[in-house]
């Protein structure tokens, strides 16, 4: 087993992006063809913040976005999806069970604090109104059941919710 020094540990770690990730982007491009409209990194629109902030002013909403940034958000609907990195975020899989067995002292409380983070932000999203979907980097690599689940979560690509629709007149 090959032993990387300090320094190319951390070069290898700094090329770890947090935005448009390689599954982040694959389902994007999948909801995208099935007809599904969204919001990147927890954006909200101006108004919805506002009404939020005035509703809940306990809740952060820093830059307007919501708590945790969800990968994609569709506000119509109130939902979110977060695509997590299994390692990054204590997936229940293999590669999330596997903690470094080096410099245990920072890597042990650094991935607990995520996955504490996570359960904060998913109960921030529900006290606002929001209902939030995890979906995890290995079940990406097979786009088959995806969709179904995220179609599942969402509802059809084109519904409108109740709430925005227009009232016909009598």
């Amino acid at each position: 087993m090959d032993i990387m020094s300090a320094a190319q540990r951390s070069a290898l770690m700094s090329r770890i992006s947090s935005k448009d990730t390689g599954p982040e982007l694959a389902l994007r491009r999948l909801l995208h063809a099935a007809g599904y409209r969204y919001r990147v990194h927890g954006v909200l629109p101006a108004r919805q913040v506002a009404r939020l902030r005035s509703l809940h002013p306990e809740i952060p909403l820093r830059g307007g976005r919501l708590p945790g940034s969800p990968d994609l958000v569709f506000s119509a609907r109130r939902k979110a999806i977060f695509v997590n990195g299994c390692f990054w975020h204590g997936h229940d899989c293999p590669v999330g069970q596997r903690r470094p067995a080096s410099n245990t002292g920072y890597w042990n409380p650094k991935l607990d604090a995520n996955i504490a983070r996570d359960q904060r932000n998913r109960r921030d999203l529900e006290a606002l109104g929001w209902e939030s979907l995890t979906l995890w980097e290995c079940e990406l690599k097979s786009t088959d059941g995806i969709l179904a689940i995220a179609t599942n979560f969402l509802g059809p690509p084109h519904a409108v919710p109740t709430a925005f629709r227009q009232k016909a007149d009598p």
